[in-house]
């Protein structure tokens, strides 16, 4: 029989948000510096607590980024990451995050606001190799929106999206080191990656990169999921680059 005594715990909802980006072949992820407390002057993954009761939990997340980051989250996709619950996650009380994903090319530079310090882009891993801390449960966020990355470029043609519009093996080897975090042997990878049918494409062109033999250019293909996917090496792990 139900409680009658039973009342609703005082639980708050909030957003974060993990947006990925390479710059300079290195993989980035949008970080703010706290302005307020709790934390204060600590970087965190952009987010925040729903405007009021009746704001959509995915429109809050844009307009978090927005508001944090001034970035246009229309121009993203964004995916729910996982929800993150833990008690005592939040010192102002019980708060409840749904963090969403995304993984873009060419994003804009950062500009701070609300309650955000700075914003600025911030290489992967300087933060798994602990040079950079994280408020919060952020670090459990980043891992799990970093697995999901990876195993993105492991099932999907994501990956060109990060390359010109004709590219060589090697540019495209380097999108998934810098994902994968670790370094990959390119006879290997280029055989994993003629194997998918329809993943690239030749482009009919050459493009000469140093004194040996011109390298093929390719382009992407109208595959959007790659079978048999590009399994990622078994050194690659969750907590840093191998």
């Amino acid at each position: 029989m139900p409680d009658d005594d039973w009342t609703p715990p005082p639980v708050l909802l909030a957003v974060d948000l993990v947006i990925f980006t390479l710059r300079e072949a290195v993989l980035h992820v949008l970080l703010v510096e706290r302005g307020i407390e709790p934390f204060q002057g600590a970087w965190a993954l952009p987010g925040g607590f729903l405007a009021n009761d009746r704001e959509d939990v995915l429109a809050a997340a844009h307009r978090e980024l927005r508001e944090e980051a001034n970035l246009d989250a229309s121009q993203l996709h964004l995916e729910q990451l996982g929800a993150y619950g833990t008690p005592d996650r939040d010192p102002r009380g019980r708060v409840i995050s749904v963090a969403y994903l995304a993984i873009a090319p060419g994003l804009p530079e950062p500009l701070a606001g609300t309650d955000a310090a700075h914003a600025s882009w911030t290489p992967v891993p300087d933060i798994l190799r602990g040079r950079v801390r994280l408020a919060f449960d952020h670090d459990e966020i980043l891992g799990d929106g970093l697995e999901r990355a990876r195993s993105k470029l492991e099932h999907s043609a994501l990956a060109t999206a990060f390359c010109q519009e004709t590219f060589t093996i090697n540019e495209l080897q380097q999108v998934y080191e810098a994902v994968w975090g670790c370094p990959l042997d390119l006879r290997n990878f280029y055989r994993k990656v003629q194997a998918v049918t329809g993943f690239i494409v030749p482009a009919g062109a050459e493009r000469r990169t140093g004194k040996g033999r011109p390298a093929r250019l390719f382009k992407a293909g109208g595959r959007t999921t790659l079978h048999p996917p590009l399994v990622r090496p078994a050194t690659t792990t969750r907590e840093g680059n191998s």
